[in-house]
């Protein structure tokens, strides 16, 4: 078995899924990879298990029965990583806006310099790296992880990341059980449980790139979960012992 694993999450991803596939397994450093996959409508899941018969024991798939949110599918697709023995464990979404280039990167990062967890990150020392977003949503995004970074104080330039290497130390610390966000905010909630029990994070530049094929997923409600529910969190860790 690998010693590493990417779990990508998907819903009507069959423009990309088999792309996003392909990219990680031609990587010079060897990855497995987990589809979580909500019953996506288009066939995704039927595409995935199609190229497990190419792919044997790298490629796998849990089936999940509805959509019921980013952070329920990550924490679902944590649970089984750890059943295994990998020893890192990646987030990664499927429409290539993460380089599967930079796994190698952000496992890198956490073996070379003994990290608990690497954050590819979208606005380190203040230089935004992103492509093919709207002026609005770009300010929305950068000034999202401002805010988070200034209730939080947590220190990390790019809160809201979804392209994170972790070792698997950090999500058996963790109790999965009790992280409540269910969208983007759920990528805060992780840090800031990480944050709070001292493990050590390092941050690598990337460059985010949007998707060109498929539907965004982003989402008024997930909006707001990220921006009101840090307050809440922050307010609740003060009383934690």
């Amino acid at each position: 078995m690998r010693d590493a694993i990417v779990i990508i999450p998907t819903y009507n991803e069959i423009e990309n899924i088999e792309a996003i596939l392909r990219a990680v397994f031609t990587l010079e450093k060897n990855f497995d990879v987990l589809v979580v996959d909500d019953n996506s409508p288009d066939g995704t899941a039927t595409q995935v298990k199609a190229l497990q018969k190419e792919y044997n024991t790298r490629l796998h798939i849990l089936n999940r029965p509805k959509k019921t949110g980013l952070g329920t599918a990550y924490i679902e697709g944590f649970k089984w990583c750890l059943s295994k023995d990998y020893t890192y464990i990646i987030e990664m979404d499927a429409d290539f806006s993460h380089n599967p280039s930079d796994l190698t990167r952000l496992y890198n990062a956490c073996v070379s310099e003994c990290a608990d967890m690497s954050i590819g990150s979208r606005y380190i020392n203040n230089r935004v790296n992103v492509v093919n977003w709207d002026m609005k949503r770009l300010l929305m995004s950068y000034f999202a992880s401002k805010y988070v970074k200034l209730i939080t104080r947590m220190k990390i330039d790019d809160t809201t990341a979804g392209f994170v290497c972790y070792h698997r130390r950090v999500l058996e610390t963790i109790d999965l059980e009790k992280i409540k966000f269910v969208g983007y905010a759920f990528q805060i909630e992780m840090k800031f449980n990480a944050h709070l029990k001292k493990f050590k994070i390092v941050e690598v530049p990337i460059v985010f790139t949007d998707r060109k094929k498929g539907k965004s997923k982003m989402s008024g409600g997930i909006i707001s979960e990220a921006i009101f529910g840090v307050i809440n969190m922050k307010f609740k860790s003060l009383f934690r012992t």
